[in-house]
C-alpha cells in the first residue's frame, strides 16, 4: 500500500508486560502500511524504554520512545501528535493495555482511501465476550452502505455528530483518521479522565461527514491502568469519574451549537450526574470513607448546584433506596 500510519500510544503502566503486548499487535499488522509508533512515557513506573528493549522493529516500521513529566492522557496524546511526521496520512490511537487484530490497520486505511476521513470499528470492552456494537445496540450494521467488497467496512449514514453525543460508538484504540482532515486538532488537557477523547471525536465529526466503520471486532481492550476500571460507588475513584463526566457535560453547550433536543438530552445528564455525586458523597459519609478536598473545590466551581441541591438530592436518593 505504500501508506504510512503514525501510532499514538500514551504510556503509563504499573505492571510489566503490558506495553508489549500493545507494540506486538501493532507490529502484526498485515498489509505493507509503514507504522511510526510514538510512544509517549508519561512518567510510567514501568518505564517504556526497558519495556521495549528486547522487540525487533522490522523495515519499514519505526518506533519513538518520548519521555515526558505526568501529565495525563491527553497531554500525552498531544505530545505524540505534535511529533507526527509530515507527509503522515493516516494517524490511529492504540492504548498502551490494548491489541489490535492484524487486519485493523489494513481495513481502516482500505475505508479511508475510499473517500473517508474517520475510521473507527466494533471492539471488545474490558472482560468482555460480547463485542461494544451488540452491547450498546446504538449502530444497526444493514442500515449503512458497504464499501467495496469488503463484508465488515460501512459507510457511515447518518449525523455522526449526533451519534457520538447521544450514543457513542467510538472506542479509542480503533480509530484512525486522515492526518489532512485537522492536522491541529488535539485533545482537551484540562478533562484529563472523561471526555477528552469524546470531544475530538467530535471535532472531528463536525469537520467531515466522511466517516466509515468495521462490524469486525478489531481490538480488544486490556486491563491496565483505567480510572473507569472499579470506580463504583465510594471507590478512591468514583468521585473523580463523576466529577469529570460533569465538567465534560457541561462543558458541551459552551464548545458546540446543540440543538434544542440535543440541549435537554444535555440537561438531563447534567441532572443524573448530579444526583449521583450526591449519592457517592453520602454513600462516603455514611461508611467514614475520605473526601477528596480537591475534588470538592472542583465540583463547586464547576456545578455548585452539586451542593446548593444536595439536601433535596440527598432526600430523594434516600427515599428510593
Amino acid at each position: 500500500m505504500n501508506k504510512t500510519v503514525a501510532v499514538v500510544i500514551p504510556y503509563y503502566q504499573k505492571r510489566p508486560g503490558i506495553l508489549a503486548k500493545a507494540i506486538r499487535s501493532a507490529l502484526a499488522q498485515e498489509g505493507g502500511v509503514a507504522l511510526d509508533i510514538i510512544v509517549i512515557d508519561d512518567s510510567s513506573p514501568v518505564p517504556a524504554r526497558g519495556e521495549l528493549a528486547g522487540i525487533d522493529i522490522p523495515a519499514p516500521h519505526a518506533l519513538r520512545i518520548v519521555e515526558q513529566p505526568n501529565a495525563g492522557p491527553a497531554a500525552a496524546r498531544n505530545r505524540a501528535l505534535g511529533l507526527v511526521a509530515p507527509g503522515t496520512e493516516y494517524v490511529a490511537f492504540l492504548d498502551s493495555d490494548d491489541e489490535w487484530i492484524p487486519a485493523h490497520v489494513a481495513n481502516a486505511v482500505a475505508a479511508l482511501e475510499a473517500g473517508h476521513d474517520f475510521y473507527f470499528s466494533d471492539h471488545y470492552q474490558l472482560n468482555q465476550t460480547v463485542t461494544a456494537f451488540k452491547r450498546a445496540r446504538r449502530i444497526e450494521v444493514g442500515d449503512h452502505p458497504a464499501i467495496g467488497a469488503s463484508p465488515y467496512l460501512h459507510s457511515y449514514r447518518g449525523d455522526m455528530f449526533n451519534q457520538i453525543l447521544t450514543g457513542n460508538i467510538v472506542g479509542t484504540s480503533t480509530v484512525v483518521y486522515r492526518h489532512a482532515a485537522g492536522p491541529e486538532l488535539r485533545f482537551r488537557e484540562e478533562f484529563v479522565y472523561a471526555g477528552e477523547d469524546y470531544l475530538f471525536w467530535l471535532e472531528l465529526a463536525q469537520r467531515s461527514g466522511r466517516v466509515a466503520f468495521s462490524a469486525l471486532c478489531e481490538c480488544t481492550y486490556g486491563e491496565g491502568v483505567n480510572i473507569f476500571a472499579g470506580s463504583g460507588w465510594g471507590t478512591e475513584n468514583s468521585l473523580i469519574r463523576l466529577h469529570y463526566e460533569m465538567k465534560f457535560k457541561k462543558a458541551l453547550p459552551r464548545l458546540f451549537s446543540l440543538s434544542p433536543a440535543q440541549l435537554r438530552q444535555n440537561g438531563a445528564d447534567v441532572r443524573g450526574l448530579r444526583r449521583s455525586f450526591v449519592a457517592d458523597l453520602l454513600h462516603r459519609l455514611s461508611h467514614r470513607k475520605r473526601l477528596d478536598g480537591a475534588v470538592l473545590r472542583g465540583q463547586w466551581r464547576i456545578d455548585p448546584q452539586s451542593f446548593l441541591y444536595a439536601p433535596l438530592l440527598a432526600v430523594g436518593v434516600l427515599l428510593k433506596r
